[in-house]
């Protein structure tokens, strides 16, 4: 059958709707005959960084899809998707943090011209964001003064974020993915070398690990660095402390230990571009905080919120990736890898 579809003629303005994009800019102070000449600029960032989380956002739901898989084969092109789509996430971000020079560009004499003119409406009301947020892992329970989220956002915004809580989140879906990571079989580890004091419990890797890692901490360090920590994150001994289960942590590690190998790489830099993210939203949020305090030294924010001292607290505890930054603190050098038994080389190269 013969297609019947007539391809529409575009033309640039009607295929962006650049009447309703650049026709959506009302500066209060013009309806009120105030001079503020920076409220266009205003608005129009925070425009910009809304339709930049709109993007964010449709990246984030295709990663999502490609994690709700059952098997994910990790040299297989879903995955180099996933990476693809993550590295342009890194790089809007990036673009998110670079955008606060040009509102810097406003003085503080500038922004008190058509501030109190914004009240109630504040940044922290952007849904868009929270729900964002909600997505990588952020659970209501875990958000600094979770009681603003109640007080300043409409009902049904609330009810949609928690509705979001119900699915599960990437960082729950990377989880599970690092736990599925086939490495730690016995058939792969029965001619690999443990010390002789190992714990018969542990996984031989693991038990050779620790005495690895233990014998080369200077003596400064065994000071900082307590072993039990070892033993709760990675080993799951004691009462658990991280959001991340220990077997997908030393998934995590094993895989930033032998990125070299081939069939490590494409993870190692899935994992490697969340923790950058994880690392520019937190710049962002410090970069927000601190032109704030230029702006209005101490004062509350326009929403009614404690102003800086709220960003503060929202960078230092609203990290999604920090069970895996923390196992940064056990890596050890190339040349103290316990070498791996020759059939597990033999899988996470490429064959021919």
């Amino acid at each position: 059958m013969k297609n019947s579809y007539t391809q529409k003629e575009q033309y640039y303005g009607d295929y962006l709707g650049l009447d309703k994009v650049l026709d959506a800019q009302f500066p209060e102070s013009e309806a009120r005959g105030v001079d503020a000449h920076d409220e266009m600029l205003f608005i129009i960032i925070h425009q910009a960084y809304e339709l930049w989380f709109k993007q964010i956002m449709h990246e984030l739901d295709s990663i999502i899809n490609i994690f709700q898989s059952e098997t994910i084969n990790d040299n297989s092109a879903s995955l180099q998707i996933a990476v693809h789509r993550t590295n342009r996430i890194v790089e809007i971000w990036k673009l998110l943090v670079a955008q606060i020079d040009v509102l810097e560009t406003m003085t503080p004499m500038d922004f008190l011209d058509f501030r109190d003119l914004l009240a109630p409406a504040s940044g922290f009301q952007s849904v868009q964001f929270r729900k964002l947020e909600t997505k990588l892992g952020l659970k209501m329970q875990n958000r600094h003064e979770k009681r603003y989220y109640e007080h300043q956002l409409r009902p049904e915004h609330v009810s949609g974020i928690q509705e979001l809580e119900g699915e599960r989140s990437l960082i729950q879906l990377l989880e599970q993915w690092l736990e599925r990571i086939p490495i730690w079989g016995a058939e792969y580890w029965t001619d690999f070398e443990t010390p002789k004091d190992a714990d018969p419990e542990v996984h031989p890797f693991w038990a050779s690990y620790r005495h690895t890692f233990e014998s080369g901490l200077l003596s400064a360090e065994l000071a900082a660095i307590s072993m039990a920590d070892f033993d709760n994150l990675l080993l799951g001994k004691g009462e658990k402390t991280t959001r991340l289960s220990p077997a997908s942590l030393q998934a995590a590690l094993f895989i930033t230990l032998y990125r070299d190998y081939p069939l490590m790489q494409m993870p190692y830099q899935l994992l490697s571009k969340w923790l950058e993210i994880d690392e520019l939203m937190a710049n962002w949020r410090y970069r927000h905080m601190s032109m704030v305090r230029r702006m209005i030294g101490m004062r509350v924010g326009t929403g009614g919120s404690s102003g800086a001292n709220y960003l503060k607290g929202a960078m230092e505890k609203h990290h999604i990736f920090g069970d895996v930054t923390r196992i940064t603190t056990y890596l050890i050098p190339r040349a103290k890898l316990p070498k791996l038994p020759s059939i597990l080389e033999e899988k996470l190269r490429f064959t021919i």
